[in-house]
């Protein structure tokens, strides 16, 4: 008797049929990867995200608020959804397009913590300066400068921390563990970022409609346009200093996981306590100028790649 093919249980000869032979949703997933991760991410994401904009805190719709916590609800109505989207998201995908092979890569460039230690100063000292620059550059704001009180600066790191564990830890992993090292492959560093930039930016659209937008909620206005266009900007620019810090330090993500902890923590934290009568709209111009100021020097010193050495497809 032959002992070449073990024979398959009748319960599990569709799926191995559809694994084989690229049919099915496995077999969609396994031949897009990246397409289903921005697919699933999406989906999860929003549809997560519903009751909160239908909420209170949101369109109005049914009649109830997200409950507050640090002073806030956006971690409870806005955490849970980013969870589920991109870090769910990435797991399947890994999982189901290269098992546990997969999946223990992509868990060693999350924990990848042994880097040059200049990155992390790069990372920690650089964010604040590019979005105080930007901020300095804005009408009236050297008028409002201030130095920032002691609890400011002690809150500063655990808020950091805290930024790191939720908002980075949320988003990060899929985004830029999971999808950067694909489409850096596929379309290069420099037309791949600007790709993923905007992508990671149209999924937050959704959040534009509650609390969280720093436009309002009403998109008839045109302040609401031009917070969401430059948001998209914004988040376009980070992208590449996330991207560039992402291929110098082996592809670790806990360095880009300060970038964007960082970003939020400088933001929320600091730019209202050293600028006087800012916006929380300034942010986004602030960075803006600042973070486009760094890409365009760091496109032309680095001809495009920033520090992307892999292979093309």
């Amino acid at each position: 008797m032959s002992t070449s093919i073990a024979p398959t249980p009748p319960g599990n000869t569709a799926h191995a049929h559809a694994l084989e032979h690229g049919r099915g949703p496995f077999g969609a997933v396994r031949r897009h990867p990246l397409v289903a991760f921005f697919v699933l991410a999406y989906a999860a994401s929003w549809l997560a995200w519903l009751p909160y904009v239908l909420s209170a805190d949101g369109l109005g719709v049914l009649a109830f608020h997200f409950p507050k916590v640090l002073g806030t609800n956006q971690l409870t109505g806005v955490l849970p959804g980013a969870y589920v989207g991109p870090l769910g998201a990435a797991l399947l995908v890994t999982a189901i397009t290269s098992g546990r092979e997969g999946l223990r890569q992509w868990r060693r460039r999350l924990f990848r913590l042994r880097v040059r230690w200049y990155w992390y100063l790069i990372v920690l000292t650089g964010v604040p300066a590019l979005l105080v620059g930007g901020t300095l550059l804005l009408p009236g704001a050297v008028d409002g400068l201030r130095t920032p009180s002691v609890a400011v600066l002690a809150a500063y790191l655990p808020m950091l921390l805290i930024q790191i564990l939720t908002t980075g830890l949320a988003e990060e992993p899929g985004w830029r563990d999971f999808a950067l090292p694909l489409i850096q492959r596929r379309h290069g560093a420099a037309l791949g970022t600007l790709i993923l930039g905007v992508v990671w930016a149209a999924w937050h659209l959704p959040l534009f409609f509650t609390s969280w937008s720093l436009a309002g909620t009403r998109p008839d206005t045109a302040h609401w346009w031009i917070t969401v266009g430059t948001f998209v900007t914004m988040a376009v620019a980070i992208s590449y200093l996330i991207t560039w810090v992402f291929n110098h330090t082996n592809e670790s993500l806990p360095v880009a996981l300060i970038l964007h902890a960082g970003n939020n923590t400088v933001a929320s934290l600091v730019l209202p306590e050293l600028f006087k009568n800012t916006h929380d709209s300034w942010m986004l111009t602030a960075g803006t100028i600042g973070y486009g100021s760094a890409v365009v020097v760091l496109l032309i010193a680095t001809r495009g790649r920033l520090g992307y050495r892999g292979p093309r497809d």
